[in-house]
């Protein structure tokens, strides 16, 4: 399509989700920022067990995707050259997000960072320890300490009662 038709046409703007390169998320959303690009690039803060205790660590919430707002026909072929960016998700046929899922997200979203919902536990369920020293154990959930991100449970394999970081158990 000759330049002068391009620049008339009116912009079909839809999301797209981009994959990058491992860890150049930040950077690649950047760039395409400046290009007048919006980009939604959510993280989350997890508590990983490091070294002996919890650390709060900051994860893409979709690692090697972001998504941005583009037309794909005037835009595209920028973005797919731009530094960092493998690809565009559905290739030569760019598959569009539906903006329901975007705004799904943009509300959790807070500062940057998605706030998980917290799992719906109740009296008795049985959960799994998914990380620290516990990792694998199952045991069954007693309650929620109050004032605190930590949850009693009762721990099947040593049969003692003890207290952990909530965000380490689901629910099975």
């Amino acid at each position: 399509m000759p330049r002068q038709q391009r620049l008339s046409k009116r912009l079909i703007m839809n999301w797209y989700a981009i994959y990058t390169k491992p860890g150049a998320e930040d950077s690649t959303g950047r760039l395409l920022n400046k290009c007048a690009i919006e980009i939604l690039n959510p993280g989350i803060v997890i508590k990983k067990y490091v070294r002996g205790k919890y650390s709060d660590i900051f994860e893409p919430l979709f690692p090697c995707y972001i998504f941005a707002l583009f037309d794909a026909e005037i835009h595209g072929h920028m973005i797919k050259y731009t530094r960092g960016v493998r690809y565009i998700v559905g290739k030569e046929n760019p598959l569009t997000v539906p903006p329901g899922i975007v705004d799904a997200i943009k509300k959790r979203m807070e500062g940057g960072i998605v706030r998980p919902e917290p799992e719906d536990l109740s009296h008795g369920d049985r959960v799994l320890i998914n990380e620290g020293p516990f990792r694998d154990f199952y045991g069954i959930f007693k309650g929620k300490i109050s004032g605190s991100e930590r949850a009693m449970i009762l721990l099947e394999a040593l049969h003692c009662r003890m207290d952990i970081d909530a965000r380490s158990i689901i629910k099975v």
